[in-house]
């Protein structure tokens, strides 16, 4: 039924509850698990600030994707301790866009999102991650409730 499940995650705690889900599903599936993190760009002059402060020896690891990498190995770790097949995806841009656009790619069966997202205005002029993914998604979504 589900041999492929998409999860999105940014490292919050709404994330990492979708994140064990879609787990605890690929588990008893079967399935493979494709975790998903978008990010912003970076600057370049940030880039190089943050490298100055950093002790030398330490200085490689300041790069755009720190932050999405850690979050994405956090995920893997949670994964690979119940055996479950995992593919990662770091992806600048929209994270909606990403876990659509990863879904498409890998012919998904199922695209597991938390209920929270942007709250306020934002939500409103932007959209939720998981109004959008459920508007626009090439396959079934199961959004979890994380509160």
């Amino acid at each position: 039924m589900f041999r492929s499940i998409v999860v999105g995650t940014d490292g919050s705690e709404t994330a990492h509850r979708a994140v064990a889900q879609a787990v605890d599903l690929a588990k008893a599936l079967g399935a493979r698990l494709e975790i998903v993190c978008a990010y912003e760009p970076v600057s370049g002059s940030r880039l190089r600030k943050e490298r100055g402060t950093a002790p030398a020896d330490l200085q490689w690891m300041v790069n755009a994707r720190e932050d999405v990498d850690a979050t994405l190995r956090e995920a893997v770790e949670q994964a690979e301790l119940e055996g479950i097949t995992v593919e990662t995806y770091a992806r600048q841009g929209d994270p909606a866009d990403a876990i659509l656009d990863v879904a498409e790619e890998r012919g998904a069966d199922l695209i597991v999102v938390g209920n929270k997202g942007m709250t306020g205005a934002k939500r409103f002029l932007l959209g939720s991650v998981p109004n959008k993914v459920s508007h626009h998604a090439p396959c079934s979504v199961l959004i979890i409730r994380t509160v």
